[in-house]
């Protein structure tokens, strides 16, 4: 049996993110699917995580999924095999930002969370493809099925995450970086400065999707990571 993947969907998003690779690759990989919902900071989610987690494993994180995937890394780096990371953002919130969520936790606290949603995930942060609407209202359903209180904590744990970059430099393990072309949440040269700053990184770029590129273009993020865990094992 090959070693499990573990994905860890972003902010309001459940398995659904992930149901493309899951249906490719769990043909030969055990699969498993853990939301970061306990706690209200990055080290509290990944600390909750942490005891349901394989002896060894490789790690897909999508958003704020991917912050958890690199502080399980730093908690555990022996049991971690591989990572990936799918429009991620390793450095601390800028304050302009921080504020603006601010404004959409206080709509979800007076019952908008609609608004909130909305003002999340604009259409802009996709790629303008025919699906875009389709993306748009699964991630809507996700979000409402997760509910307020998964929002409210999901999003001070973005305000607070920490600054990754010491973890990032010191990850001696094959990362892949997957970022859509079209993403507005977290431009690209982020995602380059993150697939850089690691050891053993590499950028796949995808070009016909935005924030969300395992739902905009789930074929070739599936063949992406396929790819990527092919490769050859770092001696450690």
């Amino acid at each position: 049996m090959k070693v499990p993947l573990v994905f860890l969907p972003g902010l309001m998003a459940d398995a659904r993110l992930f149901v493309p690779q899951i249906v490719r690759l769990g043909a030969d990989h055990p699969c498993q699917i853990i939301l970061p919902v306990q706690g209200e900071t990055v080290e509290q989610m990944s600390e909750a995580i942490l005891e349901v987690l394989p002896a060894k494993l490789v790690l897909i994180g999508q958003g704020l999924g991917g912050a958890v995937a690199l502080d399980l890394v730093r908690r555990a780096p022996g049991r971690v095999q591989r990572l990936v990371l799918i429009g991620a953002d390793p450095l601390p919130e800028a304050p302009q930002i921080a504020v603006e969520r601010d404004l959409r936790i206080q709509a979800a606290r007076a019952g908008r969370l609609h608004d909130a949603i909305a003002s999340e995930f604009p259409q802009s942060c996709l790629a303008p493809a025919p699906w875009r609407d389709e993306v748009q209202a699964l991630l809507r359903d996700m979000a409402f099925g997760l509910g307020e209180g998964v929002y409210l904590r999901q999003s001070r744990a973005l305000q607070r995450r920490p600054d990754q970059q010491r973890t990032m430099r010191s990850i001696k393990l094959p990362t892949l970086v997957i970022a859509g072309a079209h993403d507005t949440l977290v431009p690209l040269r982020r995602q380059q400065f993150t697939a850089n700053l690691m050891p053993f990184g590499q950028l796949h770029l995808v070009e016909n999707a935005g924030h969300l590129p395992s739902l905009e273009d789930p074929e070739t993020v599936s063949a992406a990571i396929e790819k990527f865990l092919a490769g050859p094992v770092l001696l450690r």
